[in-house]
C-alpha cells in the first residue's frame, strides 16, 4: 500500500471516484459545449450552496489617490451578512473610455488578517509585512498594480475572512480565540498571533457553515462575483472584456469564480492545478478548507471546474517545486484540460506552463499572464 491520508482506506476512496466524472465534457454523452455547459454550471451552483440576496454593491469612496502612475479609489461596500468589505481599483492615471477589466483575487497564504494588501500597493511605504509577502511569492512587486497599468481597470477586494471581512476576535467566545484581544491589530507580533488563531478556527467556520447548509467556497464565490457585479457596472469598464486571476487561494477563487459566472472571458490561475485525487490521496493537509465542495468530485473534477469556461480562454501556471501539489496529478490535470479544451474544438484557448521554483507568481510569470490578458482582452 502506497501511504496516504487516510491509509488502508485510500485507495478504496480513489477507485469510487468515476473518471470521468458523470457531468465532466469528456463523457461520450457530451459533444455540444453549448448544451453541456449549462447543466454542469448549474450543479456546481447548486453544490457550492451559497447564500442568498444577491445585488450589485453600492460602494462609497473613501478615498481617491493617485500613485505611482495610477488612479486608485479606496472604497467600502456592504454585503447582507459580515463587515463591511474594503476594495481598491486601479487604472492608468491618464486613462479615458472604457477598459477591460480584471478580477484581482488575493491569496491565502496562512494570513487572514492581509486580504487586497497582499497584491496591490498605495503608497511607498506598505506595510512592512507585505513588503515581505511580495518579495517571496510577487518578485517583489504588488502585481494588481503592474497589470493595472497596462492598460486595465482592476478590482481587487477582500474576501470572506480576509482582511476587513476577517472574523474579529471580539465576536468570538474567549474559549475559542484563546482568550486572545486585538490591542493594536496592526502590530506585527499581534498579526502572527491572529494569523495562528485564523489557522486553527478554519475547521470551526468550515462546520459552522455546513451547519447552516452552506459551504466556504459558496461564501467566497457569492463574494466574489457581487465584486464582479460593481465591476460590470461601472462606466470605465467594458464588460465583454472582463478576466480574473490570482495565485494561489487566489487561483482557487480564479477556479470557482471562472465554473460559476460566464461574465468572466479569461481567466489566469496561478499555482493551484491539481485533481481531486491529489487532494484526497497526497496533499489535502496542505490546502486550506477554502477548497472542498461536498459532493462535487461526483460530477466534475478539480481542473473540471476551471473548464466551465468553454471555449473563454484559461491559462494555468504551475511550479514544478511546488510543495502543495504532486507533479504527476498538476500533469494530469493539465491534460484533462487540455482535452475538453480539444474536444470543444478550441484547443488554443488553453495553455499550461511549468516554472521552475517553489509556490510563487514572480515576475516572469507574471509576464506570461499579462500577455494572455492582453491577448485575448485587449483584440
Amino acid at each position: 500500500m502506497t501511504p496516504n491520508m487516510i491509509g488502508a482506506y485510500g485507495e478504496w476512496a480513489a477507485q469510487a471516484m468515476q473518471d470521468p466524472p458523470r457531468l465532466s465534457f469528456r463523457q461520450a454523452m457530451f459533444g455540444n459545449v453549448d448544451a453541456w455547459r449549462p447543466v454542469a454550471r448549474a450543479r456546481l451552483h447548486e453544490l457550492l450552496l451559497g447564500p442568498g440576496g444577491a445585488s450589485t454593491p453600492v460602494p462609497v469612496v473613501q478615498h481617491h489617490l493617485e500613485f505611482d502612475g495610477l488612479s486608485i479609489e479606496h472604497l467600502q461596500w456592504q454585503l447582507p451578512y459580515g463587515p463591511p468589505t474594503e476594495a481598491l481599483v486601479l487604472k492608468p492615471a491618464a486613462a479615458t473610455g472604457k477598459l477591460p477589466g480584471i478580477v484581482g483575487l488575493h491569496d491565502h497564504g496562512g494570513n487572514k488578517y492581509f486580504g487586497l494588501r497582499k497584491i496591490t500597493r498605495m503608497s511607498k511605504d506598505p506595510h512592512p509585512a507585505m513588503l515581505r509577502h511580495q518579495g517571496q511569492y510577487y518578485g517583489g512587486v504588488a502585481w494588481a498594480n503592474e497589470l493595472a497599468r497596462r492598460g486595465y481597470v482592476v478590482l481587487v477586494h477582500d474576501t470572506f475572512a480576509f482582511g476587513s471581512r476577517r472574523m474579529r476576535l471580539a465576536d468570538l467566545p474567549g474559549n475559542i480565540r484563546s482568550n486572545l484581544v486585538e490591542s493594536n491589530p496592526e502590530a506585527e507580533d499581534q498579526i502572527k498571533l491572529y494569523n495562528q488563531f485564523a489557522g486553527n478556527h478554519e475547521h470551526l467556520i468550515a462546520k459552522s457553515l455546513f451547519s447552516a447548509g452552506m459551504t466556504w467556497p459558496g461564501v467566497f464565490v457569492f463574494d466574489d462575483q457581487r465584486a464582479l457585479d460593481y465591476l460590470a457596472s461601472r462606466p470605465d469598464v467594458d464588460a465583454t472584456r472582463i478576466g480574473c486571476g490570482g495565485l494561489s487561494g487566489g487561483g482557487l477563487r480564479t477556479v470557482m469564480l471562472t465554473g460559476a459566472d460566464e461574465r468572466i472571458r479569461c481567466s489566469c490561475c496561478v499555482g493551484m492545478m491539481t485533481t481531486w485525487r491529489d487532494y484526497l490521496l497526497n496533499k489535502c493537509y496542505t490546502h486550506t478548507w477554502m477548497c472542498y465542495v461536498p459532493g462535487l468530485p461526483r460530477d466534475l473534477d478539480y481542473p473540471e471546474v476551471l473548464g466551465l469556461a468553454l471555449p473563454n480562454p484559461v491559462l494555468v501556471l504551475n511550479n514544478r517545486q511546488d510543495e502543495l501539489f504532486t507533479m504527476p496529478e498538476m500533469e494530469r490535470a493539465d491534460r484533462i484540460l487540455s482535452e475538453v479544451y480539444k474536444k470543444a474544438g478550441a484547443p488554443e484557448r488553453y495553455r499550461a506552463s511549468f516554472y521552475d521554483g517553489p509556490h510563487k507568481f514572480d515576475r516572469e510569470m507574471q509576464k506570461e499572464a499579462f500577455a494572455w490578458f492582453d491577448r485575448w482582452l485587449k483584440s
